[in-house]
């Protein structure tokens, strides 16, 4: 991908997850997530929620598996 902030990553079937969201979310920084439910898109920005969010996504990133970098 050309976006170097943006990386994809899938969670193959057979991983072991401690948590399944619900809905999709995207942190953008530590000032804002959005979430985006079946019937409407929320922005959070209560720092607790923040945290909320910030760990799931650490935890799920760590189930993911990653293609090669890209060549220099």
């Amino acid at each position: 991908m050309s976006l170097p902030a943006v990386a994809l990553g899938i969670i193959p079937q057979t991983a072991q997850r401690a948590i399944w969201p619900l809905e999709t979310f995207m942190v953008f920084d530590t000032d804002r997530v959005l979430v985006e439910t079946l019937s409407a898109e929320i922005a959070i920005s209560r720092p607790t929620e923040i945290a909320v969010h910030t760990k799931a996504f650490a935890e799920l990133q760590q189930l993911a598996v990653f293609g090669a970098p890209p060549a220099p």
